[in-house]
């Protein structure tokens, strides 16, 4: 499969929709004649990251999210994907027609049509206004928890899984979705280089962003494509690191500044499929009754009693 990860560089608060989708569609077509059947475009892909801002909600609303998908400013991003014959990921801020607010991606067909969507659930960040920060991270303000779970959609053949940016951090999102044969995980992020609430030293926020992706495709015998919108948007900067990685763990392709820039992998799934039936063989090999407690905790709780050593 030929795979394209899209990386974006700075999206500001004064690019209009139709600037950004440009961006997109020329992307799109860059893949397209490096031989890409697929690419993954980044979280909150059409707008800046407007979390770090505090606003109200109703304001939010009217400025970043979208009430419907296709819509006419995107338009033009489907059409080039059913002329070019090539599917994509997409993150944006959906608005529900019930008045529900998640931050989503759309799985989308080489033949423009959405076949799959998923809405983040692990929602980094605060809720209330934080004064003292350079920045905020709003998501828990702006957004509610997904409720579509994590899905897996057969898609050309491809069994194709998503998540969104704070997801790849937690090792259940992949494994859920490699307990339904999931081939490829595909995600976008927008990852601040300086974290709010704890002196993290900035080195590490590319560091641990290369081991979740590089351990989780290893551990779970996936395909990982992750693609980040990065550079100063409006002063505010975003770490870039786009990256395609094998079930192997190996990193085949990554980014290289922090600008628009499309990274392409033709990918072995028969590579995934060695290692599922030689390496993590979840049928022969896992022992579910032995993980309980990952799923009847959320947080970290007593050590649970054991019987007594013999001697």
């Amino acid at each position: 499969m030929g795979l394209a990860v899209a990386q974006m560089g700075a999206v500001n608060l004064a690019d209009t929709r139709a600037a950004v989708v440009r961006r997109l569609v020329e992307m799109l077509r860059e893949a397209a004649a490096r031989q890409a059947e697929f690419v993954v475009f980044p979280e909150l892909a059409l707008t800046t990251f407007f979390p770090r801002y505090w606003m109200d909600e109703a304001e939010a609303v009217a400025r970043f999210f979208e009430k419907s998908m296709p819509n006419a400013d995107v338009q033009p991003l489907f059409d080039a994907a059913r002329e070019l014959g090539v599917g994509f990921y997409l993150g944006y801020a959906e608005l529900t027609p019930e008045g529900r607010r998640y931050n989503t991606a759309i799985l989308v067909d080489r033949g423009a049509n959405i076949v799959g969507k998923y809405r983040k659930i692990h929602l980094p960040g605060h809720a209330d206004h934080k004064t003292e920060a350079p920045f905020q991270h709003l998501e828990k303000k702006f957004f509610e928890v997904g409720d579509l779970g994590f899905g897996v959609w057969n898609t050309e053949g491809v069994n194709i899984g998503m998540c969104l940016c704070n997801d790849r951090r937690w090792p259940e999102t992949y494994r859920v979705m490699s307990l339904q044969s999931a081939e490829l995980i595909v995600l976008g992020y927008n990852t601040p280089s300086l974290n709010i609430h704890w002196n993290e030293p900035a080195h590490l926020r590319t560091t641990t962003h290369e081991i979740v992706l590089q351990a989780s495709a290893y551990q779970n015998a996936v395909w990982v494509g992750a693609a980040a919108k990065c550079g100063h948007e409006d002063g505010h900067h975003m770490i870039g690191s786009s990256m395609i990685v094998a079930p192997s763990g190996e990193i085949v392709a990554r980014a290289s500044g922090e600008e628009d820039e499309v990274i392409v992998a033709r990918i072995d799934l028969d590579m995934g499929r060695m290692f599922r039936e030689h390496v993590f063989n979840f049928a022969r090999h896992r022992s579910p009754q032995h993980y309980r407690l990952i799923v009847e905790r959320t947080g970290a709780g007593d050590p649970l009693p054991t019987p007594p050593v013999q001697g």
